[in-house]
């Protein structure tokens, strides 16, 4: 958004005012749309969290590829979604929507606040550790839907809980990998965008201006991908032994750090598991419990 004059702001060099970020009503604005866009994304979300750790409600299914080539398919996102509606609900799709809601809100209005004097990479760091209790309390709520349980419920009672069994620490299980994904992304993002943009995009070219500002948000879209399995990780280990049966065998070992949760994953040619939720093929390496 482009930044605008405000009359009260203290005068500049030359008796000019200086130039602010956007204005208050324009924050409001992002924090009600990035609700709303939270809200309406949560069911995908909430199906992505229950593949991640491995709940297969329905056993696969027989099919073929694009080669003909006969392949089972475990259930994908329609399919699960309408399992999860049969069992609770169309509002069970909505279970633990409001803690990821004042995450996602805490989330913008931090970036909001950081970004007018921080380096890009700070903020993201910043605003990730300070949502990061709220999202480890969303995962929770919503992973109960495996064994049934309702341990987490609400956001206080959940801080109560969390706080009285694991003390501190238990608000940020699974921080790290998160971090680490954000500064990889971040780090892959600006360095391929800069390549691109330096070597690839002609001054010459008449779009050349267009393209470039194109560039980071499609290298986004790819290098996402290839920082998943940090995402995967983290999710995990914030659901991992808190005495919820997502996190307990037969559905996850109890790991000991999150690099032993990756090399777990690693080694069942699983980190990338819930990365794709509508064809999803079964691994020969995976094993998955079936309810």
């Amino acid at each position: 958004m482009a930044a605008l004059y405000s009359p009260a702001a203290t005068p500049g060099p030359g008796g000019r005012p200086e130039l602010v970020g956007p204005a208050e009503g324009a924050d409001a604005l992002f924090v009600v749309l990035g609700a709303g866009f939270t809200a309406l994304s949560h069911p995908l979300l909430y199906v992505k969290l229950l593949v991640q750790v491995g709940h297969e409600p329905l056993p696969p299914t027989l099919g073929r590829n694009v080669l003909g080539r006969k392949v089972l398919y475990l259930p994908g996102f329609f399919t699960y979604a309408r399992h999860i509606v049969k069992v609770d609900g169309k509002t069970g799709l909505f279970r633990g929507l409001t803690p990821r809601i004042l995450s996602s809100t805490l989330s913008t209005i931090t970036r909001g606040s950081v970004k007018k004097t921080s380096h890009e990479m700070l903020m993201q760091c910043v605003s990730r550790v300070i949502s990061h209790p709220l999202h480890v309390i969303s995962m929770r709520c919503m992973v109960q839907f495996v064994g049934r349980e309702v341990k987490y419920s609400g956001v206080f009672s959940s801080i109560s809980r969390i706080f009285k069994e694991e003390g501190i620490l238990g608000f940020f299980v699974g921080l790290v990998p998160h971090l680490l994904g954000d500064v990889v992304f971040l780090w892959c993002c600006n360095l391929l965008a800069h390549f691109i943009n330096t070597y690839a995009v002609d001054d010459n070219f008449s779009q050349a201006s267009v393209i470039r500002s194109y560039t980071k948000f499609v290298m986004g879209i790819a290098v996402s991908m290839l920082t998943y399995p940090f995402l995967l990780v983290g999710d995990l280990m914030a659901v991992n032994n808190c005495g919820l049966r997502a996190g307990l065998p037969p559905y996850s070992p109890v790991f000991t750090s999150w690099i032993h949760c990756w090399r777990h994953l690693s080694a069942q040619g699983q980190l990338f598991r819930g990365s794709s939720l509508l064809f999803r093929r079964v691994s020969a390496a995976a094993s998955f419990p079936i309810d």
